[in-house]
């Protein structure tokens, strides 16, 4: 039995005429007569009782109807899916996150997926480093990083989509929190609460700002991320020095102020280069819009 038997039963027992079978299928109605008799034979039962007058469908052939249709629709559903799946339409997309981008980033691209491919599964994984998101982008555990170049390797592509100046978190009864601008210089004598990761791309610019004011920063305590520095901050164990996007982690007990001479860190998207992936293609495209590009393209793409 052929699929084209079931799709040349159900035309003719919706239609029960042969000739307007034939012509909604394109094709001779003796082949269409001789393919259902093939069937029936095939089944050993009666499916349409023919008269020169009339085609009636038998309670076999009712029966065998609801069957077919049950499989041409299972047969067009995987065949809907598998084609969604190749334009990157339908399928899982692990995205990861470092630091504070999960809260201030996640939101905007949360909502351009579901709204620009509904039917992409995200899968989020937060809280890492740089080179950790460039090793499972070519392990493929990752298949969009939001993350802070400089990337690891030749081999991993890039779209800035944010430069983030540093800002000062300080406890709310410190004597800078009443400053609207903190100058880097008047960190020369505080106790800094640092990031605990050696390659943090943040804890790296913290420290070139340090020394572009003049100074080696008294690194009191450590932390292994933004969330934890801040509580620590609020603890007056220190200041820190942290991107703009901290802002969106509130915390009570700790008060954010712009500083001035300090650097700025950058925000990327980043894939493999070369990734065959259809729902990676897919992800970046719906996210074009919503994450525009912060300089040329010719100048991330390495």
């Amino acid at each position: 039995m052929e699929l084209r038997h079931l799709r040349y039963f159900v035309t003719v027992a919706e239609t029960l005429h042969f000739a307007r079978a034939a012509e909604q299928l394109r094709v001779a109605q003796p082949a269409l007569s001789q393919t259902i008799r093939q069937l029936e034979k095939e089944l050993g039962v009666t499916l349409l009782a023919r008269t020169t007058r009339q085609v009636r469908i038998t309670p076999a052939g009712e029966f065998f109807l609801a069957e077919a249709h049950r499989v041409l629709g299972t047969l067009n559903d995987g065949v809907r899916g598998v084609q969604r799946i190749g334009d990157g339409k339908l399928g899982l997309l692990r995205v990861g996150f470092t630091g504070t981008a999960a809260f201030s980033h996640l939101p905007h691209l949360a909502r351009a997926l579901a709204q620009r491919v509904p039917n992409v599964e995200l899968e989020v994984r937060a809280d890492l480093l740089t080179a950790d998101q460039c090793e499972q982008l070519r392990t493929g555990d990752l298949g969009v990083g939001v993350l802070r170049p400089p990337v690891t390797g030749e081999d991993i592509d890039f779209r800035v989509i944010e430069v983030e100046p540093l800002i000062l978190a300080v406890p709310a009864d410190h004597r800078l929190a009443v400053e609207p601008i903190v100058s880097m210089t008047d960190l020369r004598t505080e106790p800094l609460v640092a990031y605990s990761p050696r390659n943090s791309v943040v804890q790296e610019a913290v420290i070139g700002s340090c020394r572009e004011a003049g100074f080696t920063p008294a690194l009191e305590h450590e932390a292994p991320g933004t969330a934890a520095l801040l509580a620590l901050v609020a603890g007056g164990l220190g200041v820190g020095v942290v991107p703009a996007s901290a802002r969106s982690l509130p915390l009570a007990g700790v008060v954010f102020r712009d500083l001035a001479g300090a650097a700025t860190v950058e925000l990327a998207l980043a894939w493999l280069r070369g990734t065959e992936s259809p729902v990676v293609a897919s992800a970046l495209a719906a996210l074009e819009g919503v994450f525009p590009s912060a300089r040329p393209t010719a100048e991330v793409h390495r």
